[in-house]
Order: C-alpha cells, then sequence, then structure tokens
C-alpha cells in the first residue's frame, strides 16, 4: 500500500481494525466521504478524506502509516556541518527521503526537481536570501503544499516576523535542539 492516494474498502478496513462492513456502512451514510467506481458496486476512498474521517473519530493513524510515501525534506544552508548533522539526525528518524543544498541556487535547483514536502531553510544561503527563495517557491503552482521553515541565527523579533509574512509556515532561530526542530517538523507534515 505504499504511496497510495486512494484506497478500496478492504485497505480502509485493515486500517482502521474493523470489518469492511463497517466501512461500508461509514461510506453509505456519508460519514466516509469517498466515491463508487462507474458500472461496479467498488467504492474508493481518497487519502485526504480518510485522514479527516480518522481524526474526526479519534482513530490511530498507525495504520496509515505503512501506506505512506516516505516524506521528503529538502535542507537548503551554507553552513556545511549544521547540513550534516541535520542530516544525519533526520535519516536516523527512518521517515524522511532527504535532499541537501548549499546555496540559493543549487537550492532552486533541487526544489523544482525534488518537490520537497519540506524545505528547511536558512536565511542567509549567500547568494540569495531565504525570504526570496519563499517567495520563488510560492509562486510556483507545483509547490504549493511544500511546507518551510525557515532558520536564522541573525533574524530576532519584527525581521523573523517578517521572514514568515513572506508565505514560510515557521521560523526557527540558530542554534536550537533537534528535539525542536523534530517538533515542528512532525506538526507541518501533520506525522502524528
Amino acid at each position: 500500500m505504499r504511496d497510495k492516494d486512494v484506497f478500496t474498502t478492504g485497505e480502509v478496513a485493515k486500517i482502521c481494525s474493523v470489518t469492511i462492513r463497517t466501512v461500508i456502512k461509514w461510506f453509505e451514510s456519508g460519514d466516509l466521504e469517498g466515491y463508487k467506481i462507474p458500472g461496479s458496486k467498488d467504492r474508493r476512498i481518497p487519502r485526504d478524506n480518510l485522514v479527516a474521517f480518522m481524526q474526526r473519530h479519534g482513530i490511530p493513524m498507525r495504520g496509515l502509516e505503512g501506506s505512506r510515501r516516505r516524506r521528503r525534506i529538502l535542507i537548503a544552508d551554507d553552513d556545511r556541518e549544521l547540513v550534516e548533522i541535520l542530516r544525519d539526525d533526520l535519516a536516523d528518524l527512518g521517515l524522511f527521503d532527504i535532499r541537501v543544498a548549499h546555496s540559493g541556487y543549487e537550492a532552486g535547483m533541487v526544489t523544482a526537481d525534488f518537490k520537497p514536502d519540506l524545505l528547511l531553510l536558512d536565511y542567509n544561503l549567500g547568494d540569495i536570501t531565504g525570504v526570496e527563495v519563499v517567495k520563488l517557491v510560492r509562486d510556483n503552482d507545483a509547490l504549493k503544499r511544500t511546507r518551510i521553515i525557515l532558520m536564522s541565527g541573525m533574524l530576532r523579533g519584527k525581521k523573523a516576523e517578517q521572514a514568515v509574512e513572506a508565505g514560510a509556515d515557521g521560523f526557527l532561530p540558530k542554534p536550537f535542539e533537534f528535539d525542536a526542530l523534530k517538533t515542528r517538523v512532525f506538526d507541518l507534515l501533520e506525522m502524528a
């Protein structure tokens, strides 16, 4: 079930630890939204509808985790030592495909190709600011779902707020503890 965006009633039953008949009742009542395959009785449930249903009813997401593709994270920072530490720490979690970039230009190229779910972006990349990268990402329709955490050891207060207002989903002042970053990453990627 890896990388699935749509599920059968049997797959939903397995994910939610219920019978297929229960899933059909949820579907027929309209509580679990989906669609029927034309010309058959087969039902399909889109991932987003299933996730919303599970959240509404307090059903643990554990069953869904095995069916999800690994999340993609791009780390863009000109501090090579920090990039290696972050890459290693995130890789140790075993949940992510990770790429790195060390300049704004490289970040743009990798982002366009890799289409990350999350971009960990340093504010000062040397050749371009993080805010400029944020604006470029936000202007690209193919990257609308990419979440961005802007990181900086220089920005504070109003300047940090302005960076977030430019389109970032969050700001993390450097230095930071990995646990603080991990919490932000899991929140933004809606990983329970």
